[in-house]
């Protein structure tokens, strides 16, 4: 697949979908993607289905236009999914992607096996955002689109900071910051600027977190009864793990959060050493080879003591 406009063609209804629980590359990719049809492609009935996103990127063109229901059992004529490694990941949106005419994949989880009827799929790039922003094309990108753009790279990257991030990523991230967007307001207000509740639940995570493999790995989590006490969503335990990563000496963090059915959604940072994305898919889970995730049953000690197993064999191999 060369381009997004050449599959557009002959097409009447698109439906756009991302992962569950989506962040802001997810957003960023799929709004981006749903703008750029509606401003070139005005003729084409685009819809957008994600589950309820953070209010932080509701600033973002046509956020108001996302759909978290998936009551339409409309078959649509192209169904395109966007950050997101399986069907799996997709939750109720599952559907338009399994009864639409075509399907297209653009994603960089390593883990994506390519099940899409096209796919767009380059694990070493540093957000689909990043893709998308190559399958539009400099010149057809908006002021609008390029903020959508930008909050993926942003997020996906910690700033430009995690080594995913390559001088394509900052060529691009140029263009997108001549298209006229205010891009350090997007850093702190989307990035940065956490809520009080958020605040103390990351001061509660560092207290409770405990250093494992003689200080190679560190560990916390938060129950459901803890999210509750402190007044947060998952959605507002973005960052917990990434501030574990930063500390000295570890070259591999651990953050878990208990959902409502019990199990633990276990997310993983690596300095470099470690490939999480590896250990994630030995639990059904995916991700990067220095980001990822699963979702995991037992007790938090139990969770822990299995992935610490995985982490000490890759750093004895």
């Amino acid at each position: 697949m060369r381009d997004l406009a050449s599959q557009l063609a002959q097409v009447k209804t698109v439906a756009i979908a991302g992962h569950v629980r989506p962040d802001g590359d997810c957003v960023g990719s799929c709004l981006a993607t749903y703008n750029y049809i509606k401003t070139w492609f005005p003729q084409i009935q685009a819809d957008i289905y994600l589950e309820p996103i953070p209010n932080i990127f509701r600033f973002l063109k046509n956020a108001d236009k996302i759909q978290n229901a998936c009551d339409n059992d409309q078959a649509y004529d192209l169904c395109i999914v966007q950050d997101c490694g399986d069907t799996g990941r997709l939750g109720e949106a599952v559907k338009y992607f399994e009864t639409a005419k075509k399907t297209i994949c653009v994603d960089h989880h390593v883990s994506n096996d390519n099940f899409a009827d096209e796919n767009y799929i380059f694990p070493q790039a540093s957000s689909t955002s990043e893709l998308v922003f190559e399958l539009i094309g400099e010149e057809k990108i908006t002021k609008e689109i390029a903020e959508c753009i930008y909050v993926g790279m942003v997020h996906d990257t910690g700033v430009f900071q995690y080594s995913s991030t390559s001088a394509k990523t900052m060529n691009a991230a140029g263009v997108l910051m001549e298209k006229g967007i205010d891009f350090s307001r997007i850093v702190d207000d989307t990035f940065y600027t956490k809520t009080f509740g958020q605040n103390k639940i990351l001061g509660r995570a560092l207290l409770n977190s405990r250093l494992l493999l003689d200080g190679a790995a560190i560990a916390t989590s938060i129950s459901r009864q803890e999210m509750a006490r402190f007044d947060v969503l998952p959605k507002h335990l973005d960052g917990i793990v990434n501030q574990l990563r930063v500390t000295k000496g570890v070259e591999a963090a651990i953050f878990l959060y208990e959902n409502e059915d019990g199990t633990w959604k276990v997310s993983m940072r690596s300095n470099g050493k470690v490939n999480v994305a590896e250990i994630a898919m030995k639990y059904q889970g995916g991700g990067h080879v220095m980001a990822a995730g699963a979702t995991m049953e037992g007790a938090p000690e139990e969770i822990f003591g299995r992935l610490c197993v995985e982490i000490e064999r890759q750093l004895h191999d």
